[in-house]
């Protein structure tokens, strides 16, 4: 108990100091558009090696490529945590990003597993869903025990227990909703332009993503222990194609934000038709879900003709910002179907939300409640 309190104090100071570097950074450099790279793994952490392919190469190799192309816009800046075979701890790549004042932080990976499980995963910080998560977050943090004097630097962090994680998932949580919207375009982009298995957005317990203050993601690629995926990351073929879809979902992150609202960037999404009759009612007592599908500064009129022929638009202004929904029931099912319509008429980011009693609550705590 004095361990993990310790860590947690030690964690709100280090937070406290990394915000005032990053808020600094990002005043120097608020011309650009700062978005760091990392690849996972490098130098003697070889990363995971099914069916003989490496993790920390094939890793380099598309993150190397998603930065070729994004170097090519003027109003972005990219930064490396790495550019060749070298180690870099995981507090060395979160001190990269916070110190830039990054706008963005992308964490590239190799998925494996003793299974045929294969498919695309795009995580977020949170805590584990999951012991499949956990297991995941897991792998990636004990990257800690080859670094020297982890102990000093990692103070009451066990990788091993979930009890750690706890701790670490509460100082990124301002960040979620942006991370979760890009990990949204990442995870569309494979599915829908390169016809991956995407396996979905998720969140787990990540040290790398705790540790960054901006909206940060760790995208795994697909699983190497798959032999028919591994042999497709380590093509250049495949390694092209999973860095354009990365390419094109910061790109259209970048492009919402500059705009101010959300936009399709894709001209070829399946026409998916939700079977609404079909569908089964579930209901949450006391429990309102919406869909957001945009949030700007500009105050638009909740008519259809400024939001893709969608109706039932209402909007509320948080912070600043008008955000501005799509739907309203207490039926889960019926507002994921609304979903699929949304990301249809391009809001592609878009996402579900639950209010109790007027107010915004987390969606995991809703799906708490008890369903009629």
């Amino acid at each position: 108990m004095k361990t993990n309190l310790q860590y947690i104090i030690v964690s709100i100071a280090l937070t406290f100091t990394c915000f005032l570097t990053s808020a600094n950074n990002t005043i120097n450099n608020k011309d650009k558009f700062i978005v760091v790279l990392d690849a996972g793994h490098g130098g003697h952490d070889s990363g995971n090696l099914g069916n003989g392919y490496k993790e920390s190469d094939i890793a380099l190799k598309i993150v190397l490529a998603v930065g070729k192309e994004l170097e090519k816009n003027n109003d972005i800046k990219v930064i490396y945590t790495r550019k060749d075979d070298t180690f870099v701890t995981l507090r060395g790549r979160a001190k990269i990003a916070n110190d830039a004042g990054a706008d963005l932080f992308v964490s590239v990976h190799c998925n494996a597993h003793n299974s045929s499980a294969n498919g695309t995963e795009t995580f977020v910080l949170g805590l584990h869903a999951n012991q499949r998560n956990f297991e995941i977050a897991k792998k990636e943090n004990e990257v800690i025990f080859l670094e020297a004097d982890y102990q000093k630097h990692y103070e009451g962090f066990d990788p091993n227990s979930p009890e750690s994680m706890i701790g670490i998932t509460l100082m990124q949580e301002e960040y979620l909703e942006q991370s979760i919207r890009l990990a949204r375009l990442v995870e569309d982009s494979f599915k829908y332009k390169r016809k991956r298995n995407s396996r979905g957005v998720k969140q787990a317990g990540f040290w790398v993503l705790h540790n960054t203050y901006m909206p940060s993601i760790l995208i795994e690629t697909g699983f190497l222990t798959y032999k028919k995926e591994g042999a497709y990351l380590n093509s250049q073929n495949g390694q092209s194609k999973m860095s354009s879809s990365i390419i094109e979902a910061i790109l259209a992150y970048k492009e919402n934000l500059d705009q101010n609202i959300g936009e399709n960037i894709y001209e070829d999404l399946p026409s998916i038709e939700p079977d609404k009759a079909n569908t089964k009612v579930d209901l949450y007592e006391n429990i309102v879900f919406k869909v957001q599908i945009a949030a700007s500064s500009r105050d638009l009129e909740p008519k259809s003709y400024n939001f893709s022929g969608l109706t039932q638009i209402s909007k509320e202004k948080v912070n600043g910002l008008y955000k501005y929904y799509y739907g309203s029931t207490s039926d889960l099912n019926e507002i994921r179907r609304l979903e699929i319509i949304a990301k249809q008429k391009g809001y592609t980011s878009s996402f579900v939300v639950a209010f109790e009693d007027g107010k915004q609550i987390k969606l995991s705590e809703a799906l708490k409640s008890s369903s009629n």
